[in-house]
């Protein structure tokens, strides 16, 4: 039988423990210095305070990637990730006192104190930790407790056992390699030494897995060497636990992949990313809660919108248009209307002014399609209503209601219109992949300054690769600072 490793938050369970610890050890000590020996939990004021700074450190578990990587960093990254983490408590416990309305009644010199003492104590705390852990997994290593055999070809061998033996990051604490089998060749296709039973794979090798003490086999294959049905059946006997995979499966240009079942086959499915139903079904709900909120702030930015958009340019407040979404799915896509009406009419005979480095987006400076956009400031800059709905991103709000319809997202890519998706070559198709959204890693990368579709579809792709709920998050908050402040918007 095979055991799962630990996963997610489990996986650093410990630090996350340490992390708390010192964050109350903080807390006591900063009230003892600021106002002498007592009980740091015995005024409501000081309980409440601890209280909050620990559901700020629940928040950052939660949402942040704090722990991500954390055996690997060196003595800088640490400190930064230390400081990180602390920021992020700080907000989540601001962000909770001021729903709550309780900012008045905090200990701002107890709190500022906690956080700036936890800073040192932790970063030491999670250094010790690291060494300690580091010194239980080569005493582990050592002696080894699970004896995995790989068996694979003499041109893999080598790769393999660099990744297996030589990478800690990569076998599990407990498991050692006890012996290699060749499926191709003999012994003297393996260049690197191992002080472990290299041999070919004949009856003799079977016998040797039956007999010896064997917890588990990991099988890579080759692309143009396939492993024998017969070796599956012995191993399959014999109810060894089998890790099998294919070479080029670990490719590091190769999409993640798993396992699934397709009617009654089992199939390796790759992706260019994952999501877990709960991960979608808490996606979905998000969506829902700003898209019923977002419909709500459009239907009063209509009161106030759509009378001076029709004393302008008289017709539709809504403008709709057809745009590309998840898979190439076509749906039409709602925003509140900041050009004349021809304006798809004037775009062909101002395409020589875009800025972008192709047709695949368009945009210009100075659009004389924006509604008053004729009218200049002091500065010579149009100040239509048009420009101040576009500058201050409006026009965007009406698309909470494809947001709740399902064909959009909070967070996602730039949906494409059908002449531009028309032009796309196979790599741009890889931002199709999710749904479209009204904000994403392009809008708040300060989008009037990037003038190259290849860096748009670059960051599409790196925000789908390494999606997270979290990440979604600081999207949105991004997003909100990149309206208050108009950065990036035109």
């Amino acid at each position: 039988m095979n055991r799962k490793p630990a996963k997610g938050l489990l996986k650093h369970a410990d630090f996350i423990f340490i992390d708390i610890i010192c964050m109350q050890l903080c807390f006591m000590i900063t009230y003892w210095i600021i106002n002498g020996w007592g009980h740091p939990y015995y005024r409501f004021n000081y309980r409440y305070l601890a209280i909050v700074i620990l559901f700020g450190q629940l928040v950052t578990v939660i949402v942040s990637d704090n722990y991500n990587g954390i055996l690997r960093r060196g003595r800088f990254q640490e400190l930064m990730s230390v400081v990180t983490y602390t920021i992020h408590t700080l907000i989540a416990a601001l962000v909770f006192l001021f729903i709550v309305h309780e900012t008045t009644t905090i200990s701002r010199l107890q709190m500022s104190g906690t956080l700036v003492l936890f800073i040192v104590v932790d970063y030491y705390a999670r250094i010790l930790n690291g060494k300690r852990i580091r010194r239980v997994r080569a005493r582990k290593r050592e002696r080894g407790s699970r004896s995995l055999v790989l068996i694979t070809t003499g041109s893999l061998v080598d790769k393999a056992m660099e990744k297996l033996v030589n990478n800690e990051s990569q076998l599990p604490l407990d498991y050692f390699v006890s012996g290699i089998i060749l499926t191709d060749s003999d012994s003297r296709a393996v260049k690197g030494e191992y002080d472990i039973p290299v041999v070919p794979l004949d009856d003799a090798a079977i016998e040797r897995i039956k007999s010896k003490w064997v917890d588990e086999v990991m099988i890579l294959q080759s692309s143009n060497s396939p492993i024998e049905r017969k070796l599956f059946n012995y191993l399959a006997d014999m109810g060894i636990t089998v890790h099998f995979t294919l070479d080029l499966l670990n490719d590091d240009e190769w999409p993640p992949v798993q396992l699934q079942k397709l009617g009654s086959y089992k199939v390796l499915t790759s992706s260019i990313n994952y999501m877990t139903y709960n991960e979608a079904l808490l996606k979905r709900l998000m969506d829902i809660l700003g898209g019923v909120m977002g419909c709500i702030i459009t239907g009063i930015l209509f009161i106030f919108v759509a009378p001076a958009i029709h004393a302008k340019s008289p017709g539709p407040i809504f403008f709709k248009q057809d745009r590309v979404g998840l898979n190439g799915k076509v749906f039409k896509m709602y925003k509140f209307r900041s050009m004349y009406m021809d304006a798809e009419a004037r775009k062909a005979t101002l395409m020589e002014q875009n800025k972008m480095s192709n047709t695949l987006m368009f945009k210009m400076d100075d659009d004389p399609r924006i509604i008053g956009s004729e009218k200049k400031g002091k500065d010579g800059k149009p100040k239509g209503i048009g420009n101040f709905i576009r500058n201050t991103s409006i026009d965007e709000f009406p698309q909470f209601f494809n947001v709740l319809k399902g064909d959009m997202s909070l967070v996602g890519t730039r949906p494409p219109t059908l002449d531009e998706f028309a032009q796309y070559e196979k790599h741009h198709r890889a931002r199709m992949t999710i749904k479209p959204g009204i904000t994403g890693m392009w809008q708040v990368s300060g989008r009037s300054e990037i003038t190259d579709f290849e860096e748009v579809v670059k960051l599409d792709k790196d925000y789908i690769e390494n999606w997270s709920l979290s990440l979604d998050v600081k999207i949105i908050l991004k997003t909100v600072i990149v309206m208050l402040t108009g950065r990036g918007a035109e």
